[in-house]
């Protein structure tokens, strides 16, 4: 089965295709935030350079989140879009599963950490096992000092990954002793997010496009702004 993958959580726009070959192409961005206007080039120059059309797919895969809400929205939109034209199921994953993946040989702990702005980040912590990562936090949103004190807690050695964790890099090293992630490797990937939907293809566990749904953690910037201008009346 071949799969499209679909990150834009972040500001990187990231597509990738893949199947039992492995990760077949990849098509990655990461300057501009024009996630609607680059997208579906991305994705017919991907298809062209593979030589596979579009019909070929048996599964759209999409990143979840959390992350940037508008990039986040043009993903899933475009996904959904695609799977319900081909009439295809989807398999969606989350931005932090994506980060923590690549870093799957180490022996720590790893901390998956994307910059949430307005002073926030959305994190969640993993431990590798045979074959890939295991969440062992549920993702969230906090301030960096609540990072820190959490990982301070768990009393183990850890490597941080994540556009979040190299923009703090200063804050966390200066009251947590740990390890970051190259730079590389900061921003969600399409390639892992079809290397990991094609493992759940082969279980069937997929969804119908209309039941993907997104994991915000945080409400958008505008409900943010008009709930505190209601609240200033």
């Amino acid at each position: 089965m071949l799969i499209l993958g679909i990150e834009t959580a972040t500001q990187q726009v990231s597509v990738a295709i893949g199947g039992h070959e492995g990760v077949l192409g990849m098509f990655e961005v990461s300057r501009g935030r024009r996630h609607a206007e680059t997208l579906t080039p991305a994705i017919e120059f991907l298809c062209r350079q593979a030589d596979i059309e579009i019909a070929e797919f048996g599964a759209i895969a999409v990143d979840i989140g959390p992350g940037l809400f508008t990039g986040m929205r043009v993903g899933l939109a475009a996904g959904k879009a695609i799977a319900q034209a081909l009439r295809v199921p989807m398999i969606g994953i989350s931005s932090l599963d994506l980060l923590a993946f690549p870093l799957r040989y180490t022996d720590r702990t790893i901390a998956a950490v994307i910059d949430a702005r307005k002073g926030e980040l959305f994190y969640a912590c993993y431990r590798p096992v045979p074959g890939g990562v295991q969440r062992v936090t549920d993702p969230r949103v906090s301030s960096v000092d609540d990072l820190v004190a959490d990982l301070m807690a768990r009393g183990q050695n850890v490597v941080c990954v994540g556009d979040g964790a190299l923009r703090y890099r200063e804050q966390i090293s200066a009251g947590l002793n740990c390890d970051f992630a190259e730079q590389f490797l900061q921003f969600p990937s399409a390639a892992p997010l079809v290397q990991l939907a094609h493992a759940r293809a082969l279980r069937e566990d997929w969804v119908n496009p209309w039941e993907i749904q997104p994991m915000y953690l945080r409400a958008p910037d505008a409900q943010i702004n008009w709930a505190t201008r209601e609240a200033a009346k």
